[in-house]
């Protein structure tokens, strides 16, 4: 694959303000030389500059990092290699001062080129699409849920009782001047009129002291729970 290259612009671009993905010192080799040469390196995307020194407007020259290798090198300590599979391709090498400084440099390196943020897209894009697919089901499922069977069920309106005319055992259908009281007065006997503050006296002792025994026996858990250890 051929290449047009303007020196010009690539020159621009290693001296704009675009973000530095990794900079610092390394040392380079060619394949021929044997010798090292100290140089300051700029990684922008897949480009890597490199400058005789820091802060020089104008690389030596750049290295696209396309179609590469990032590998280990057994030559110098701390030392790697960017290898080209392609035909005619050449090998770089590099030494650095320290194992991590090393790594930190084959890591840059070896995300820096397009192919490889494709694939990382291409990773992204399919978690993604699994978390909202997900999240779909679960929307789903819930919408789907029904209620148990022995949830109690509220009566439709119009059908709604007055928990006053329960019918206990040994009790008529119905409590004595409530609505519902007509179906058993006996067609012959006058209707008698039971005033509403009877009918709430008479059920209201009884609730007041369903509440006071529930009130007594909740303060005598209390106190139980409350009470210290005897120690033995």
């Amino acid at each position: 694959m051929t290449m047009k290259i303007n020196e010009k612009n690539l020159c621009a671009f290693a001296c704009s303000a675009t973000p530095v993905d990794r900079d610092g010192w390394l040392d380079m080799r060619g394949e021929v030389g044997k010798s090292y040469q100290r140089r300051w390196f700029m990684l922008k995307g897949n480009l890597l500059f490199y400058f005789d020194k820091k802060g020089d407007k104008e690389p030596l020259g750049v290295i696209i990092l396309e179609g590469c290798t990032i590998e280990l090198t057994e030559e110098e300590a701390y030392s790697f290699k960017i290898v080209f599979q392609c035909e005619n391709g050449r090998t770089y090498y590099f030494c650095t001062n320290s194992q991590a400084s090393m790594e930190a440099w084959m890591k840059a390196l070896a995300c820096a080129s397009y192919d490889y943020m494709k694939l990382m897209v291409a990773e992204l894009q399919r978690q993604l699409d699994d978390a909202q697919a997900e999240a779909a089901a679960e929307a789903a499922a819930l919408v789907t849920v029904t209620p148990p069977e022995d949830e109690p069920k509220v009566p439709p309106r119009g059908q709604r009782y007055n928990p006053f005319n329960r019918v206990t055992e040994g009790e008529g259908k119905a409590v004595q001047g409530s609505r519902h009281h007509k179906e058993n007065i006996h067609p012959e006997m006058p209707r008698k009129k039971v005033p509403f503050r009877d009918i709430h006296t008479a059920y209201g002792r009884s609730i007041l002291a369903d509440r006071s025994e529930w009130r007594a026996k909740l303060k005598q858990r209390e106190e139980a729970t409350t009470k210290p250890l005897i120690q033995l």
